[in-house]
């Protein structure tokens, strides 16, 4: 029960019970002041990021983020330089996709793994503003015309797949506008598995999955590039403990970044030219 809501009962309830309530209203007050406060860091003087276990390139190189290396370990540098956390001062923890979203207590301050922010998981947690906003891209076999491809013409006469109801279908269709009609399929799964058969040249899914395809489910996938279009792109942001005291200070950190056009520049580095160009 707040304060004001005590307050509220012991009026109604009569003196005896406001001399009750005003014994015991430092207590009360401190409440609101550590409430008021927020979540407070792990570790004093320490900023304790979490990513997955493992963690993928190309958001983490070599499963190691204390390197920097890699775009998301580089963001989390770059927003612990901007709070004014010099690198010795980051400490790296691991976490699972479910439990940093679960709602209750953290052994984070900030985590960072291709977080979508959603209103539902917004009712556990806390989220930043978004450090990267999702392009499409298309991945093709190894040693297809396809997969040769340098840029939107190339794949022009290509037979591309899509997921039905996707934002992918749309994009193809404005800025490929294929020659051949786009094959539709009920799922990501099922239009990788006719890339895998040859039963089309390319697939266009989102820069998160077309690196997953390319990395886990092809033996010798190639992404071709991104294509030029932001939209339906879903918005990735720390995830931070609900009331977190920090949360205001990271999405300043992280809005900074985006005016000063670092987080651009780390795009590039990390996923432009680490593979993913942009296709004209």
């Amino acid at each position: 029960m707040s304060r004001t809501s005590r307050l509220a009962t012991a009026a109604a309830v009569g003196a005896a019970a406001l001399l009750a309530l005003t014994a015991c209203t430092g207590g009360g007050e401190s409440d609101s002041a550590d409430d008021a406060a927020g979540v407070a860091p792990v570790t004093e003087g320490v900023l304790t990021i979490a990513t997955g276990e493992p963690a993928y390139a190309p958001w983490v190189l070599n499963d190691d983020p204390e390197s920097g290396e890699g775009f998301e370990a580089a963001v989390a540098y770059a927003v612990a330089e901007e709070m004014g956390y010099a690198a010795e001062d980051v400490v790296w923890v691991r976490t699972t996709f479910d439990s940093a979203i679960a709602p209750g207590p953290k052994d984070f301050d900030l985590n960072i793994q291709q977080f979508s922010a959603t209103e539902d998981r917004a009712q556990a947690v806390d989220f930043s503003s978004p450090y990267y906003v999702t392009s499409q891209a298309v991945v093709a076999a190894g040693g297809t015309p396809a997969a040769e491809a340098t840029s939107i013409a190339d794949l022009k006469d290509a037979v591309l797949g899509v997921a039905s109801g996707t934002t992918s279908l749309t994009v193809a269709e404005e800025v490929i506008a294929p020659d051949q009609d786009l094959q539709v399929f009920n799922s990501v799964d099922d239009a990788v598995a006719a890339l895998q058969n040859g039963t089309i040249d390319a697939l266009v899914t989102d820069l998160p999955g077309a690196f997953f395809v390319r990395d886990a489910q092809l033996d010798d996938g190639v992404i071709v590039g991104q294509l030029d279009s932001a939209e339906g792109g879903d918005e990735f942001a720390f995830v931070l403990p609900k009331g977190s005291s920090l949360t205001a200070d990271v999405t300043a950190a992280v809005d900074a970044l985006r005016e000063n056009g670092t987080l651009a520049d780390l795009e590039t580095e990390w996923l432009a030219d680490q593979g993913a160009p942009v296709l004209q």
